[in-house]
């Protein structure tokens, strides 16, 4: 990732990390899904802990000042093992908890990269942690991917949309609108590159189509045959000389013809030209026979 996009995720973090549950129960749920996250963390998941860990064990402010202190200082920190957290009971739970439950599990477990363009958010888990928590997800229709990976179990998305409404039901703020604004302007980029390339293939197409059909006509005038060609196949003839860069359509406008007229009359052109040998001239009236008495 591009500094940038390590300052957003990190800034991500941060303000997940500083969300204060209002409920208790929603205290305990975030507790809970930051199980595992004990040993030395980034700052951000330090001071949650700390902080969900002084209000579930009644700790003092000066008793935890020193772990909170190193957090602030941006330094690793190994914090003492909490008062163990009941296990989450996730089938009975409300849903405001099962969403701090979530955060907690991000915090704890999960990363996020924003490298090359895509977006890709995973959780590393215990293979049996790793079912559940997919299980946990579907319920919010997210459904997710996992696989093992060095005897771990890997819950994936790669899809941006998925990555967004997980970030907006744990309570992403700011940072979660850049991602979505950046995210914006790279699809709004994209569709407009392909808009441009589209164009400008087309225009490649064109001017090959003309230039060819150009070299057609001079080289069907040069040995005689454009003059025996029908009345509508010179004057086709004549306007792309004259308009090279013209499209069928502005052709057909501007003779007062049909555009298929005009792609025809080419065409024959273009066939003349293949084959020197080829006379093709103008339509000889059918001879029709005396008409028999009925």
């Amino acid at each position: 990732m591009t500094t940038a996009e390590r300052d957003l995720v990190d800034s991500l973090r941060a303000e997940l990390a500083a969300i204060e549950p209002h409920r208790r129960c929603c205290r305990t749920a975030e507790l809970a899904g930051l199980a595992g996250a004990f040993e030395p963390r980034r700052r951000t998941v330090t001071r949650v802990v700390l902080r969900l860990s002084r209000g579930r064990a009644g700790e003092s402010g000066a008793a935890a000042g020193g772990g909170a202190a190193g957090a602030e200082a941006g330094v690793d920190v190994a914090l003492p093992q909490p008062p163990e957290a009941p296990p989450f009971e996730w089938d009975r739970a409300a849903e405001h908890c099962r969403i701090a439950y979530l955060r907690g599990r991000f915090l704890a477990h999960g990363s996020l990269s924003l490298a090359s363009g895509r977006t890709h958010l995973e959780f590393v888990l215990p293979a049996d942690e790793a079912l559940l928590l997919c299980d946990q997800l579907a319920g919010f229709e997210m459904a997710a991917n996992w696989r093992m990976r060095r005897g771990r179990g890997v819950v994936t998305w790669k899809s941006v949309e998925t990555v967004v409404t997980f970030l907006k039901v744990v309570g992403g703020g700011s940072s979660l609108l850049e991602l979505e604004s950046r995210q914006v302007s790279r699809t709004v980029r994209g569709d407009l590159n392909r808009v441009i390339n589209a164009e400008s293939a087309n225009l490649q197409r064109a001017v090959a189509a003309s230039a060819r059909q150009v070299e057609a006509i001079d080289a069907v005038e040069a040995d005689g045959r454009l003059a025996e060609q029908p009345y509508v196949v010179r004057l086709v003839a004549d306007a792309r000389r004259e308009e090279p860069e013209a499209t069928f359509s502005q052709l057909a406008e501007r003779l007062g013809l049909h555009r298929s007229a005009v792609q025809r009359a080419l065409e024959r052109i273009e066939r003349l030209a293949l084959h020197p040998d080829e006379r093709v001239g103008k339509r000889r009236p059918q001879r029709r026979g005396p008409k028999r008495a009925g």
